[in-house]
């Protein structure tokens, strides 16, 4: 799991939203990160740096669906580790939204926000969606990311 981009590409919120929203409509499938065919939501994310930057920073490695039963927080030390951490209050269009489904769990669901209101992402049993980001998901939010060299 070696990084392999240590520098990118300046690119704009609009730029990231945009991409982001063409894999409306692919379908779930855990591991995959493969417009129109298959994504989880891990995938989604993989995939829109794909298109934003070029070849991602780091090759994956299988994962479980049940990854984060040793709660390891795998996921949000991914995110800081290629993302710029930012606080929740500042999180808007083109940024990475991380949730834990429940308190005292690793955090397990990413997603990337489309507007202060909406993000797009993928979860098992239906395809990509843009959907509201209601109170529910907001009480959930574990981490706020940017993409790096993103510039509002």
């Amino acid at each position: 799991m070696a990084n392999t981009n240590n520098s990118v590409a300046s690119v704009t919120a609009i730029e990231i939203v945009r991409a982001a929203r063409q894999w409306a409509g692919t379908p779930y499938h855990h591991q995959a990160s493969c417009k129109g065919v298959g994504t989880d939501c891990l995938g989604l994310v993989r995939g829109v740096w794909r298109e934003v930057y070029g070849q991602e920073p780091q090759s994956m490695v299988p994962y479980t669906r049940d990854w984060t039963a040793t709660g390891a927080e795998t996921l949000l030390t991914a995110a800081a580790r290629h993302f710029q951490s930012i606080e929740p209050a500042q999180i808007c269009a083109g940024d990475i939204a991380i949730f834990r489904y429940r308190t005292g769990m690793a955090a397990k669901h990413c997603a990337i926000l489309t507007s202060p209101d909406t993000f797009i992402h993928a979860m098992e049993g239906v395809p990509v969606s843009e959907v509201p980001f209601a109170n529910w998901w907001q009480r959930r939010l574990a981490g706020a990311f940017r993409f790096p060299g993103v510039e509002n």
